[in-house]
Formats: structure tokens, C-alpha cells, sequence
């Protein structure tokens, strides 16, 4: 029977970015995916910078970029086309080093992130297969494996289990998991179209139609590739709004049968969920497997990338250092509130679209001199965990400086924690910790006094496991979590 370091179930792009994650450490990694073959249709549409990040940590960025735009915001219209709420999202570099909001086609990702995978020996892959049973002893995991074609069952084992495989979940159902709906179901029609020629008079940002009788979404994607959106009535049979007239019917405010083609119809029920328990034993979950929300923010696969960020350093730690398995209970602690106030700001984005919540949506709204409403992004800070709780700074993303030789932090650091010291705090404390003087870094003083801080800990996600207000409390820290940082 064949062992593995880590089995991940799923291969979208949650499944794919862990592989990513997890191979870069050398592991010996097996991929196990129900579908038979490449998805080659559309799905998500979006990520954001700190998505963009560890894109970049894998290593993926210079052959994917091509394939991007940058998305420039949401404007939310009533049933009069007046804009109520405008989202704007800034065409700048932000501190993570790239820009706040992209348009992508999901097939596009998933063919960078499996060519990726390609220049890992130990990554192995198994299609048309599905998880039937998992049994977890002493220090292993027993997996059935059950292959469609063949109807042969497989035995194998790893060390550690990650489910990707989306809201209907066989790795969720194993460890007993359930999910806790908060509050938001509702089916919509997707339809993705390619233009058949460009049309400039269509919006070139995201339009949120908030209007009562009909919440939609329109979606400016890469290329001639477009997406609407729409709620479907009670009284509206699937087949019928899936009917090629009906379509164009609800299209001919702005398309007309001659002007594209569809290139994919479905029905989604937007969700708002989470569940209860993410890890049983080493067995965890990820992305929609662990949590369901509605599009309105475009975060779902975001989240999902966020979860395998958090999730593959640790992992990767037990498995070289031989740390303590606390350090992976961390991981449900962290993500659980930050998935969370995701969720909670789509709901209520969701009910500024359908109309019937009119209250701020994040807190960050705020109102322009002709009355109208303008929202910032949200940025969650990681749930409780490592570090101190008290530390304000802590479970913050790092921003992704430049150093004086025009080397990329992150690049320069790649896997490994950093120390990042002030020009009080310049003395090399361990030969086995990677640091960083302020004077190598530019700006670097400012960040340390818009912080109040004199060193900064940070962990291999680029999040700050600790700030330090002086050399005696950084010493103290040091000496008591020496073993996470070597």
C-alpha cells in the first residue's frame, strides 16, 4: 500500500493551490479528483491581492498575469439605474504588493497551477476516483479509494488529509461535520457569454442590480468573456429560465442574439454557511467544503485559498520539525472568524442587492458630499491562535516590502518565518532565524511607528504571529517560541 506525506481531495483550484503549497516543501503529496477530466467552463471570476500573493509564492504570477484584468470596482444601481452604493477598487499597488482586484477565467488558474505541479516529482494524481472511507489510527490515515471506470478499490495512506472537495463534501461527511446556515439561500441563474465583437457600451466594472423585482449581477470578465447574473421567482421552473429565450429575453436590455454566444447556463443556490468542525484528528477541511457564501464579494474561492495558506505552513512544519499537533488546532481558530465576517458582509450585500436591507453593509461605508454611499474593502484580522491576543498587530497580513537591492520580501524569505527588526533590535539572535534591518527595508521605520512596535515576527503566510514593543519583550517572546520560527 502506497504512503503519502499529505492526500488532498479535490483539485479545483483550493485543492490545486495546496498541492502547489505543500510540493514546495518536497512532500510526497497523492491528488484524488471525482471528475475524470479538465473543467474546461467558467466558475470563479475574481481574487484580490492577497490571493495574488501566494500565487506568487508558488510561483505562477509571470504565466498567469496575461490572463487577468484588473477589475476597477461595484456599483450597486436601484430599479431607476441610479447608483445607491459605489465599491470602488483603486488602480494602485497596495501593500501586498499587487493590485486590489483581478477578473480571471477559473480554466485559465487551473491550467497554471496543474502545469505548476508538473515540476514536482512527488505530486501523484488519481481522476475519476472518489474517497469511500477514511480511518484514522495512531499516526496514519487509511483511505479507501473507489475508481469510477474500474469499480476497483484502492487502499492508501497518508500522514495527513485535506478535503477540497466542495459543499457537497465526502471528507466533510466522514469526520461527522455539519454546517451551520447563516441565513442566506437563494437561487440565481448564471450565464457565462463570449461577445462576438467588442462592446464599449457595456460597463467596464461590476453592476449590482439592486432592484426588487429582479436582483441581478452583471460582470465584466477577461477578454470578450461577460457574466449576468440573476435571482430566480418562486414561481419560475429551472427549465424555463434555463431556455435559450428566456435568456435572451432578460438580455435584451443589453445583448441581442446576434451580438455573442453562451458559452455556459446553470442554476446555483447562493449559500451562507459554515461548518461546525474543520479538523478531526488529520483530517481537515478547506474552502467550500468548510464554508459556502453567496458571490455578491467574490471571495468564495478566496476563502478557499486563504484556508490552504494558513493550513500548509502548518502542516509543513509537523511534518520537518516534529512539532506539536497544537500548533494545527490553530488552524480552525484562525480562519473560522476571519471566513466568518466574510460571509456575514456577502449576507448583507446580499440584501442591499435584493433590496431588502438598506443598513451599512461593512461599516466602512461612508458618504460622499452629493449624498452618495462609497464602501471600502474588508480586511479581517485571523481569529484567536498563535500569538498574543492582546497584540493588536497580531494576525495582520505583513506588507510585502521592497528591500533596498530591489528584492521582493517575499522572495527573498520564500517558506521561511522572518524577523523584521528595528535599528534597536539589530542583533542576529539564532543563526538558524532569518532577519531583516529596518535600514534594508524602506519605509520600513514608519511601519514600525504606525504600529508601536520594535520587532515583528512573521510567520511563512506572511501574517504577524507577533509585534514586540521593546528588546526586553522580544526576547522574552523569542525564548518561548523559538521552535515555530527555526
Amino acid at each position: 500500500m502506497k504512503k503519502y506525506d499529505v492526500i488532498i481531495v479535490g483539485f479545483g483550484p483550493t485543492g490545486g493551490t495546496l498541492a502547489n503549497l505543500l510540493a514546495l516543501h518536497g512532500f510526497s503529496i497523492l491528488i484524488v479528483e471525482k471528475e475524470k477530466s479538465f473543467y474546461p467552463l467558467p466558475r470563479a471570476v475574481h481574487f484580490d491581492d492577497e490571493i495574488m500573493r501566494v500565487f506568487q509564492t508558488i510561483g505562477i504570477t509571470d504565466k498567469f498575469l496575461k490572463h487577468t484584468i484588473i477589475n476597477k470596482g461595484t456599483k450597486f444601481v436601484n430599479s431607476k439605474n441610479k447608483v445607491v452604493l459605489d465599491w470602488p477598487r483603486p488602480r494602485s499597488i497596495t501593500e501586498n504588493g499587487w493590485y486590489p482586484s483581478y477578473r480571471f477565467h477559473q480554466p485559465d488558474l487551473e491550467r497554471k497551477l496543474r502545469g505548476r505541479l508538473k515540476d514536482f516529482k512527488k505530486v501523484s494524481l488519481m481522476q475519476n476516483t472518489e474517497v469511500t472511507k477514511l480511518k484514522e489510527s495512531k499516526n496514519i490515515v487509511r483511505i479507501s479509494l473507489k475508481n469510477f471506470k474500474n469499480k476497483k478499490i484502492n487502499e492508501v495512506f497518508a500522514k495527513y488529509v485535506v478535503g477540497c472537495d466542495g459543499a457537497r463534501s465526502t471528507v466533510r461527511e466522514q469526520i461527522g461535520s455539519k454546517f451551520q446556515n447563516l441565513g442566506f439561500t437563494q437561487k440565481w441563474a448564471v450565464v457565462d457569454l463570449i461577445l462576438k465583437k467588442d462592446k464599449k457600451e457595456l460597463p467596464d466594472r461590476t453592476i449590482q442590480y439592486s432592484n426588487p423585482k429582479r436582483p441581478a449581477t452583471y460582470c465584466r470578465n477577461v477578454g470578450k468573456r461577460r457574466r449576468w447574473e440573476f435571482a430566480i421567482r418562486n414561481n419560475e421552473s429551472e427549465k424555463k429560465v434555463l431556455s435559450n429565450s428566456y435568456i435572451w429575453n432578460f438580455l435584451k436590455p443589453w445583448l441581442k442574439p446576434k451580438d455573442a454566444f453562451i458559452e455556459r447556463k446553470t442554476i446555483y443556490t447562493f449559500q451562507s454557511a459554515i461548518s461546525m468542525k474543520w479538523k478531526k484528528g488529520r483530517v481537515f477541511l478547506a474552502g467550500d467544503a468548510a464554508h459556502l457564501m453567496p458571490p455578491f464579494m467574490g471571495q468564495g474561492m478566496c476563502a478557499g485559498i486563504r484556508d490552504v495558506s494558513n493550513l500548509a505552513w502548518k502542516i509543513a512544519y509537523c511534518l520537518n520539525h516534529k512539532h506539536s499537533e497544537k500548533l494545527l488546532n490553530t488552524y480552525q481558530s484562525e480562519r473560522f472568524s476571519n471566513v466568518k465576517e466574510y460571509i456575514k458582509t456577502t449576507v448583507r450585500m446580499g440584501e442591499f442587492v435584493n433590496a431588502i436591507g438598506t443598513s451599512n453593509i461593512t461599516g466602512e461605508v461612508s458618504s460622499t458630499p452629493d449624498g452618495q454611499k462609497s464602501m471600502k474593502s474588508i480586511k479581517p484580522k485571523l481569529g484567536k491562535g498563535l500569538g498574543k491576543i492582546q497584540d493588536k498587530n497580531r494576525g495582520q497580513i505583513f506588507p510585502q516590502f521592497i528591500t533596498k537591492n530591489k528584492k521582493v520580501l517575499d522572495k527573498k524569505f520564500s517558506l521561511r518565518p522572518i524577523l523584521i527588526l528595528s535599528e534597536e533590535i539589530n542583533k542576529n539572535f539564532s543563526n538558524k532565524i532569518n532577519f531583516i534591518k529596518s535600514k534594508e527595508i524602506k519605509n520600513l521605520n514608519y511601519f514600525f511607528k504606525k504600529t508601536k512596535s520594535k520587532a515583528v515576527i512573521v510567520r511563512p503566510d506572511r501574517f504577524i504571529l507577533s509585534s514586540c514593543k521593546s528588546i526586553k519583550d522580544f526576547k522574552s517572546y523569542l525564548s518561548k517560541n523559538l521552535s515555530i520560527l527555526v
